[in-house]
C-alpha cells in the first residue's frame, strides 16, 4: 500500500523501516524541522534519507504547502508515529483511507505526552497501546485497535517501553493499517467518563518526597528510569536515582530511620528511609555522572545518619 508517515525520533524511524521492509511504498515522510540547538540528527529524517526518500520538514503542518504535499502523495493511508507537531483534520482526512495514530496507553486512560511514566508512577498494574483516529482533541479519536501490557512490580519505564510498547506498537500499526485499508476495522468511540489527561512528566513531577509511602517513592523511581530520572538533593547537590530496590518494613515500629535519612552504606549501594521502609539505591547520578550507589556515597561523602532533602 501507499503510506504517508508523520513522525519523529526512533519510533518514527522504526515505523518507516517496518512498512518498507514488508514491501509497502512510503510516498511521503513528514518530520519536524531541524533543531539548530541539537547536535543529534533527527532519526526519522536520517532513516528516510538512508532509504532514498526526501523528508518533508514543514514548520507547520497546518500550512497549505503541507496539505498539497499530502495531496500529491496520493497515499492510501497516513500513519502517525510519535508526532510532535499539531496535525489538523484537513490534513489527516486527505489520504484515501484517512489517518491512524499510535498512543502508548489504553485510551481513554492516560491521554497526554507522558502516558507510560504516569501509569507506572500511579501504581497501575497494566497499560497498553491504542491505535486510533486522530482528532483535533488530544488523543480523543475513535479507537481502532488496543493491546494490553502488564506492568510488573519492578518494571521500569525503559523496560515497559523498549521491551513491550515499542515493538508491540510497530506490529499494531501494521495490523491496523491493513485492517483499515481492507475495510475490516471497527471504530469505537472513547468513553469520556473513563478519560483522564496527564501532562508532561517533568522535573517537578520527578522530585522524590521521602516522607511519602515507600510504594509511591519506588513507583516514582521506576517511572523515571531512564528519563527524566527521579531526583533529590543532598545539600546543594542534585542527585538522580535510577536503579533501586524497595525494602518494606514488616511493621511500623520496625522502620529504620526518619524519612530522607541515610540508614546504611554497603559495598554496592546505600539506603534511604521513607514511610514504610527503605529505598536501596543501586545506581544514581551526581556531579560525576551515572555511578553505583556506593560510588555516589563516596563521591558525596555520605554517612549514616545524614539526610537527603525532604
Amino acid at each position: 500500500m501507499r503510506i504517508a508517515l508523520i513522525g519523529s525520533a526512533d519510533f518514527g524511524k522504526a515505523a518507516l523501516e517496518a512498512f518498507l521492509d514488508r514491501g509497502d511504498e512510503l510516498v511521503a515522510v513528514f518530520c519536524p524541522p531541524d533543531n539548530p540547538k541539537s547536535s543529534k540528527p533527527e532519526a526519522l529524517k536520517e532513516a528516510a534519507l538512508a532509504r532514498g526518500l526526501t523528508p518533508l520538514q514543514f514548520a507547520s503542518l497546518k500550512s497549505p504547502e503541507a496539505a498539497q504535499a499530502m495531496i500529491d502523495s496520493n497515499a492510501d493511508i497516513c500513519v502517525m508515529a510519535y508526532v510532535l507537531q499539531f496535525v489538523p483534520q484537513e490534513l489527516v482526512k486527505i489520504p484515501k483511507h484517512g489517518t491512524i495514530q499510535y498512543h502508548p496507553s489504553l485510551l481513554p486512560k492516560y491521554r497526554g505526552p507522558s502516558a507510560i511514566n504516569w501509569a507506572i508512577a500511579l501504581g497501575e498494574e497494566k497499560t497498553g497501546l491504542t491505535i486510533f483516529r486522530p482528532s483535533d482533541g488530544l488523543d480523543e479519536g475513535a479507537v481502532i485497535l488496543q493491546k494490553e501490557v502488564a506492568i510488573g512490580p519492578n518494571d521500569t519505564l525503559g523496560q515497559i517501553y523498549f521491551d513491550h510498547l515499542f515493538p508491540l506498537g510497530l506490529s499494531a500499526l501494521l495490523e491496523a493499517a491493513d485492517l483499515v485499508v481492507a475495510g475490516k476495522h471497527q471504530e469505537v468511540i472513547q468513553d469520556e467518563s473513563q478519560a483522564n489527561y496527564e501532562g508532561w512528566f517533568d522535573a517537578n513531577a520527578a522530585k522524590i518526597h521521602w516522607a511519602t509511602h515507600i510504594n509511591q517513592t519506588y513507583n516514582l523511581i521506576r517511572a523515571c528510569n531512564p528519563a527524566p530520572g527521579a531526583w533529590t538533593r543532598f545539600g546543594e547537590q542534585k542527585v538522580q536515582i535510577y536503579d533501586a530496590h524497595k525494602h518494606i518494613a514488616p511493621t511500623f515500629a520496625s522502620v529504620k530511620g526518619k524519612p530522607g535519612e541515610i540508614t546504611e552504606i554497603s559495598l554496592n549501594s546505600f539506603s534511604v528511609a521513607c514511610h514504610g521502609g527503605q529505598i536501596e539505591v543501586l545506581r544514581a547520578k551526581g556531579a560525576a555522572g551515572k555511578v553505583t550507589g556506593a560510588e555516589l556515597a563516596q563521591e558525596l561523602h555520605l554517612a549514616v545518619g545524614q539526610f537527603f532533602e525532604l
